[in-house]
């Protein structure tokens, strides 16, 4: 069971699809890493680490299982968004929540919002909270942690324009550590 969590994120630029999202690994700090994409379940207990700390607890080869968001566009100036949602409960003995966002055309505002509030919908919908999807994520946003059960929600967000004629890749990723 996962102890600790990081966040972390990258760009990549590069000829070749594989390349650019290599590139973007490397600028995330985990392209040394076997990266494996697991669901978006925080394990209870779960302890978020800083992306300085977590990489220094990183050895070269291992299996590392990562919620991860990675998109990539070969058009040039098109704006793609990678992000990662959080929400923890109250509770820390209750699971909370990780959501992926990967879409072109997002601002980052619009991209972290959208993460957080499927992080946060998710987890409210087992701790058995009723919102109006309708409203907007700033309201909801005030209604869950107004609840009581949900104390915190957060993101990790990177974007990026396509570069012409060349790959362009964004990752944003909770880097899991046992």
């Amino acid at each position: 069971m996962p102890k600790e969590v990081f966040f972390t994120s990258g760009v990549g630029v590069h000829r070749f699809r594989l390349s650019s999202f290599e590139d973007a690994l490397r600028n995330a700090g985990v392209a040394n890493q076997n990266l494996v994409s697991v669901s978006s379940i925080l394990p209870p207990g779960c302890k978020i680490i800083s992306r300085k700390k977590g990489l220094q607890k990183l050895a070269p080869g291992s299996i590392r299982f990562t919620v991860m968001s990675r998109i990539d566009t070969y058009e040039n100036g098109r704006r793609i968004a990678a992000s990662i949602g959080l929400a923890q409960p109250k509770d820390s003995a209750q699971w909370g929540y990780l959501s992926e966002v990967h879409e072109f055309g997002f601002t980052r505002r619009e991209s972290a919002d959208m993460a957080e509030d499927l992080a946060a919908s998710m987890l409210g919908t087992t701790l058995g909270i009723e919102v109006n999807p309708d409203v907007a994520w700033v309201e909801r946003e005030k209604e869950y942690k107004a609840t009581g059960l949900i104390i915190h929600t957060s993101n990790i967000t990177q974007t990026t324009c396509g570069k012409a004629g060349l790959w362009t890749t964004a990752v944003a990723m909770a880097v899991f550590i046992i």
